[in-house]
């Protein structure tokens, strides 16, 4: 019975630490996309693509990220407002490989379109630092 009651509370200690740590994870993948964004809105899109997670490096080459941004968010002027919505840490993602993933989404103002939800996808990269994989704007 002591074997059990043991086993018990190494499951129960694992499970709570694993829950805990994703605040943490959310946090980390959160500062990395605001930070990601804070490139794109300057316009500085061929490094907001240097700043991005292996995995959107091999989706995407430099210069069509660049062009694909020109032509979305040159139109839509400067941003007026950010604010989060909601963010979630998943390790399944619908086209993209198994792996740590927070999706985090922000309801954004610009200059030419008041109300839009971006979404951001930071992913723990191979260095196990987080990195966008990811981005979305409607």
């Amino acid at each position: 019975m002591r074997r059990y009651f043991f086993l018990f509370l190494i499951l129960a200690f694992s499970l709570g630490a694993a829950l805990a740590a994703e605040p943490e994870k959310e946090k980390a993948a959160l500062a990395a996309a605001e930070g990601w964004l804070k490139i794109v809105d300057k316009e500085k899109y061929g490094d907001s693509w240097k700043e991005a997670s292996a995995f959107f490096k091999g989706a995407v080459s430099q210069d069509q990220w660049k062009r694909t941004l020109e032509a979305l968010r040159q139109p839509l002027g400067r941003i007026i407002s950010r604010e989060l919505i909601s963010k979630q840490f998943t390790t399944h993602l619908p086209g993209a490989p198994d792996g740590e993933y927070v999706v985090i989404q922000f309801r954004t103002s610009f200059q030419n379109k008041k109300s839009s939800i971006e979404t951001v996808t930071p992913m723990k990269d191979r260095d196990g630092r987080w990195r966008v994989a990811g981005y979305y704007f409607q």
